[in-house]
This record gives structure tokens, C-alpha cells and sequence, in this order.
């Protein structure tokens, strides 16, 4: 561990040591007496303290920046009535609160104690009614939204997940922000209380200040009736208002942070946003007010000058603003002309004219989710999508090429590989699609689709519905979401077409450096670079990754001298590969879930495989493959009624063949061979083919 970490880690230590002492130290409050000096200092620190979580308020950007905020609320208030107590035990035996209690007493009541006491109650009346029970209210509703909220948003976040905007890490740490929202909120909805409890205690307290300090002086005879009146009176303003000011800001404190939504800038610049977005209501203000000037009984200065400074602030709004778009604009067009250049630049070259592996065609209404000045846009989500790709499936993606049909409608978009329309869907840039968990009836007014990617029905609701869908419990999925989605979908299905020999050369000079030896030895002595790359689509096509290159070369180099038969060397590799292939398919028990095959059918296959130039297939009477075909899909529907997933498990003789023989039917359904499931997976037979 480097010393930077040992010393953060003591630092972080000391703080817990600090912060229990202090929490500690408020009972002592309660127990032991304070001088009038100590008791000054802490009231002053109590009123910096609230001061400053105030402040922290004002210029946090989420409630997930304070998440401590509950639990300080309840620390702060049990210091305050601490220092109320003690500060009650120095008024009732000395009959002297302190040079700060004094002093609030006289600058804030002045000679008249009754003004103090109206002042403490307006006080306590504000803090109560207004601050407290909207806060408290605003936790309530706020805890309860954000919890009926969660399944909705869990499953935004495994959306993007899917899509590759994001990866496992950020997935994890959304989710336990989400998780951190809701404990905040709800931690609020009790902590508010603390706040009420205080303020009723701060009401107690004043009057047993003033009621039991007249009592025992004057029945000790050091004051008169009228005289203990107007002492303990001051003190009791005084005592009330120091406790009470800090409370009402922290008060104001826990509003504004509950009041708050989660933005990227500070309640400052929130407010300074929304109040200038529309210059026009200051000169409205303006005129308002030049009018009250003129009339008869007003003050006309007061209002005179207000008005015109209304019209200014307008105007210089309005001018900040046009030298703002002015400047946009040349940024648009500088866009613009190196955006025209590159294209006339890429116009004179051979591959302008060439299809391009992938591309995605889009209507005129669909040209705004393509801006590349913006953060979140078509292009960064392609960018992720080709980084999965990698890290999944191992293969190097080509960019892919964005441009507008005007032969499509305003809103569909085309997906095509080298030329040929492989996906189509609608999307709408200002609208969001919902799905339902449950497959229930869409309470919203919208339009109906499908999911393009899955064919799930949708449907496309407005920016203003979207509360409500969540708090129903809908999947909420954003158009760019969904775009992305489809097009990772068309990616890993048609992986093999992508992946050509100028593909699998820049593969193997990426892994050159550290797997030298294999590659001069395999390539071309052994075998050439295009019968390297039709082994690797073989492992694409059935959704094996490549991005074990090693030992896939390795294998080769170890077979490729006893055949050059492209299937068989398949099958060597994804032997090697077994961890690899029945990872996907293992339980966390390390068991899989397969169907066999009867020896009957086996010995069946495997006497009519037949081969061909173009690989081995199974050449059986039409009733025999029907029977077949008839008996598995039985299987399959049983075992998804009962939430099964599984395998179908061969000898490793007749796997190709019997894939071959059923991938029309059942193209997504997996085939593994004994030889490519590990000693430590183990197996759990859930059926058996027979006819």
C-alpha cells in the first residue's frame, strides 16, 4: 500500500475517533456544568454548524452528495438541546446565560422583553407550520415515489447495460445510487421529525426558563416579582432565540435538500437558469410597477427605480443572449464546412463508392440523434456498442456509417451489412417506449409498435407520461436506447459476415507481439490466413468468442497438420475452448441442464452423414427428420413452461450433423458434444430424443 493510501486511511480513522468523542461529549452536556465562557463558545459553534450544512444545501448537486444529512440532522439537534439544558441549569442557578444569550436578548428585543417573546413565537410559528411540515411532507411523498420508482428504473439500468452504453461497473455503482436515493429519503421522512420534537422542546424549555427562574429568585428574595420578570424574561428570549435561529436554518436546510432534484449544477446556478430563460417577464415586471409608481398613495422612487432596473436586467439578458446564439451558430457552420470538406474528401476516394460492412440509414426526423457536439448521442452509443463487441465476442467491428434516406419515412431507420437491409424499426426523438413486465394493456395514449430488436410489444408514449410509467412499473426505454439496442442484436447475430480476412490479419497483428511463435509457425505453413478465418466464423456462427486467440491458434497449429477440413478443426477448438462454451450455459451450481439423445437416434444420424464440398450433413428420409424435429420441440415447450433452460447434448461425431439438421427449426438452440464439458460442470438430464 503506498504511503498516500496508509495516510488517508489514518486520516479517515482519526475522523471516526473525532466524531465519536464528539457525539459522546453531548451527554455530557446534559451532565455536566458549563462556565458561561465554554457554554458562549459552543453557542456560537452550534450557529457556524448550522450555517454551514445550510450552505452545504445550497451548492450540493444531488442528495446522494449528503447522504449524511439524516443522521447529522439528529446529531445537531441532540448538541442544541444540550446546550439548552445546560444553558437552562446556568440561567436557573446564577441567573446569567452568557455574554452571547445577553446579547441576542438585547439587540434582538431590545428593552421590551414582550417584543422578544413575539419575535421567538413567529419564529417557532415559521419553523413548525411552514418549513418543517412541507419538508416532512415532501420526504413522505419523495420516498414513496422513489420506491415505487425502483423496479422501473432497475430495469433501465440492466437496458443499458444490454445495449452497452454502459458497462458492469457503472451498472453496479447506478444501482447503488438508486438503493442510496431511496434509504435517503426515507431516512428523511423520520429524520424531519427531530426537527418538530426540537422546535417543541425550544418552547418548553423558554418557558420553564422564564416561569421557574422568577419562581426561585423571588422566593429567594433577591428580586422583586416585576424585576425576576424582566431578567428572566431577557434571558429566556435570548436562551430561546440562539436555539432557536440555528434550528430554523437547519430547517430551511433539510426543505432545500428534499425539494431538490438531481441536477449537474448547484441550486445557484439552477435558480439563475430558470429565472433568465425568459427576459420578457422583466420587462412585463417592469411595466407593472411603473404604473404602481404613478399612482395616487404610493411611493413613486421605490417603484420608479425597481421598474427601470427591470427593463435593464432585460435588455442585458436579451443581449447576452443573442451574443450567445451569434456564437453558436459560427461554431455550427465551422462544423458544418469541416463536416462538408471530410465529405468531399471521402467522395474522390475508391471507397466512396463501395458498400461498407454495416451501416444505418435513417429518415430526416432521426438526423437530430446524431449529433456528435452532444454527449449522449447515436455516435457514442455505437462507439460503446463496438467496445462490447470486442469484449465479448473478440472481433474488431468495423465504424459504422451514418446517413439519411430521403426515401425513408421521417422516422424509420435501416441497419444494412455490405449493402443489404438486415433490420428495420420507427423510433420517435421526442417520445420514450414503454414495455410492460407483464405483458398488460398500455394506460396511456401512444402509439403501439414492437420492440424492434426482440419484437416485444411497445409502445411510444410522450416526454410528460413518463412519471406515471414508472411509478406503474413499466420498462421506460429512450429512442437512442433503443436504436442501440437493435443494432448490437444485428451485430452478434451476423458476427461471421463482419469478420473477413482484412479482420482476422489486424486480430493476429494485435496479438503478434506476445503469440509470435504460434502465428509464423500456423500461418502460411500450416494453414492459410483464409482457412484460419472460415474457423473462427464457425465459432461466431454458433455465438462462441474469439477473443481467446491463443489458444484457438494453438489448437490449429496442433491439427492443421493432420486435416485441412475447416469443420473438423471446428471441432478441435471448441474442444479447447470447453471452459469457455459451458461457462455460458452452468448455473451457479456449476451444472447444466441438457437433452440427450437416444442411442437410436444417434446411430441414425450417424449412418446417414453424408459428405460434401460444402461440409457434412445428415441425409435422412423426410418422416425421420419430421419425428425428430416433432419430438424436440415437444421437449422445448415442456421445459419453458417449467422456466428450463437447456442444452442438447451429443457425441462429438454427430454434433455438426445434427445441428445442421436442425437449425432451420430451432436456429438459437445450443448443441454442445461430451468432449466440451469439463470434468468439474456437471450434468442434469431434463429429457431425451426419442422417436
Amino acid at each position: 500500500m503506498s504511503k498516500k493510501k496508509l495516510k488517508k486511511k489514518r486520516t479517515l480513522n482519526y475522523a471516526d475517533v473525532i466524531v465519536s468523542f464528539l457525539v459522546i461529549s453531548i451527554i455530557g452536556l446534559i451532565i455536566i456544568p458549563l462556565p458561561a465562557i465554554a457554554l458562549d463558545i459552543l453557542i456560537v459553534i452550534n450557529l457556524a454548524v448550522a450555517i454551514n450544512i445550510l450552505l452545504i444545501t445550497l451548492f450540493t448537486r444531488s442528495v446522494l452528495e449528503f447522504t449524511t444529512f439524516p443522521t447529522l440532522l439528529l446529531i445537531t439537534t441532540m448538541f442544541k438541546l444540550g446546550l439548552n439544558m445546560s444553558s437552562t441549569r446556568l440561567i436557573l442557578t446564577a441567573g446569567n446565560g452568557g455574554n452571547v444569550i445577553a446579547a441576542f436578548a438585547n439587540v434582538v428585543a431590545g428593552s421590551n422583553y414582550i417584543v422578544g417573546i413575539i419575535l421567538f413565537v413567529i419564529i417557532m410559528v415559521v419553523q413548525l407550520v411552514v418549513v418543517t411540515n412541507g419538508a416532512g411532507r415532501v420526504s413522505e411523498v419523495s420516498a414513496r415515489f422513489t420506491l415505487d420508482a425502483m423496479p422501473g428504473k432497475q430495469m433501465a439500468i440492466d437496458s443499458d447495460l444490454n445495449s452497452g452504453l454502459i458497462n458492469e461497473e457503472q451498472a453496479r455503482n447506478r444501482r447503488k445510487d438508486l438503493q442510496r436515493e431511496a434509504d435517503f429519503y426515507g431516512s428523511m421522512d423520520g429524520a424531519s421529525k427531530f426537527v418538530k420534537g426540537d422546535a417543541i422542546a425550544s418552547i418548553m424549555i423558554t418557558l420553564i426558563n422564564l416561569i421557574a427562574g422568577t419562581i426561585i429568585f423571588t422566593m429567594k428574595g433577591d428580586l422583586s416579582i416585576a424585576d425576576a420578570l424582566a431578567q428572566f424574561g431577557k434571558l429566556s428570549i435570548g436562551d430561546g432565540l440562539v436555539s432557536a435561529i440555528p434550528s430554523l436554518l437547519i430547517s430551511i436546510a433539510s426543505g432545500i435538500i428534499v425539494t431538490r432534484s438531481d441536477n449537474n449544477s448547484s441550486f445557484g446556478l439552477d435558480i439563475a437558469s430558470d429565472a433568465v430563460r425568459y427576459p420578457v417577464l422583466f420587462r412585463i415586471v417592469g411595466v407593472i410597477l411603473l404604473v404602481l409608481s404613478i399612482v395616487p398613495g404610493f411611493p413613486f422612487l421605490p417603484f420608479l427605480f425597481i421598474g427601470i432596473g427591470m427593463f435593464v436586467a432585460s435588455m442585458f439578458i436579451k443581449q447576452t443572449e443573442q451574443k450567445t446564439a451569434i456564437r453558436r451558430k459560427e461554431e455550427e457552420q465551422k462544423l458544418a464546412l469541416k463536416r462538408k470538406k471530410k465529405e468531399q474528401e471521402e467522395d474522390e476516394s475508391v471507397s466512396s463508392f463501395q458498400v461498407e460492412p454495416i451501416a444505418i440509414e435513417i429518415g430526416y426526423g432521426l438526423i437530430s440523434l446524431v449529433d456528435s457536439t452532444v454527449d449522449n448521442s447515436l455516435m457514442s452509443r455505437i462507439v460503446a456498442i463496438r467496445k462490447q463487441t470486442a469484449r465479448e465476442l473478440g472481433i474488431l467491428v468495423h465504424p459504422v456509417r451514418i446517413r439519411d434516406n430521403l426515401y425513408l419515412e421521417s422516422n424509420d431507420y435501416s441497419i444494412k451489412i455490405r449493402g443489404n437491409e438486415v433490420g428495420a424499426g420507427q423510433i420517435y426523438a421526442d417520445k420514450l417506449m414503454i414495455i410492460s413486465p407483464d405483458d398488460e394493456p398500455f394506460p396511456f395514449k401512444g402509439i403501439p409498435t414492437k420492440e424492434p430488436a426482440f419484437g416485444i410489444d411497445a409502445m411510444w408514449i410522450d416526454q410528460k407520461d413518463k412519471e406515471a410509467a414508472e411509478i406503474q412499473g413499466f420498462t421506460i426505454i429512450e429512442p437512442l436506447t433503443v436504436i442501440a439496442t437493435h443494432l448490437k442484436e444485428i451485430i452478434f447475430g451476423n458476427a461471421p459476415e463482419l469478420l473477413g480476412r482484412q479482420e482476422v490479419q489486424k486480430l493476429l497483428e494485435g496479438i503478434k507481439e506476445q503469440n509470435n511463435v504460434v502465428i509464423d509457425e500456423l500461418i502460411p505453413e500450416i494453414l492459410r490466413l483464409g482457412e484460419v478465418e472460415k474457423v473462427l466464423q464457425n465459432l461466431l456462427e454458433e455465438k462462441i468468442p474469439i477473443n481467446d486467440l491463443a489458444t484457438i491458434l494453438e489448437t490449429l497449429a496442433d491439427y492443421g497438420s493432420v486435416t485441412k477440413d475447416t469443420e473438423v478443426l471446428t471441432e478441435y477448438v471448441r474442444q479447447a475452448l470447453r471452459r469457455t462454451i459451458a461457462a455460458k450455459y452452468a448455473d451457479e451450481q456449476k451444472s447444466i441442464k441438457v437433452v440427450t439423445i437416444h442411442p437410436k437416434v444417434e446411430e441414425l444420424i450417424t449412418q446417414s452423414i453424408q459428405k460434401t464440398a460444402t461440409g457434412s450433413y445428415p441425409v435422412l428420409k423426410p418422416d425421420s427428420v419430421n419425428q425428430i424435429l416433432e419430438a424436440l420441440n415437444k421437449i422445448q415447450q415442456e421445459l419453458t413452461l417449467k422456466n428450463i433452460e437447456f442444452v442438447v447434448l451429443t457425441s462429438p461425431k454427430i454434433r455438426l450433423a445434427f445441428r445442421k439438421l436442425i437449425s432451420f427449426n430451432f436456429p438459437n438452440m445450443s448443441i454442445l458434444s461430451l468432449n466440451e464439458v469439463p470434468n468439474e460442470i456437471s450434468i442434469e438430464t431434463v429429457g431425451t430424443i426419442n422417436v
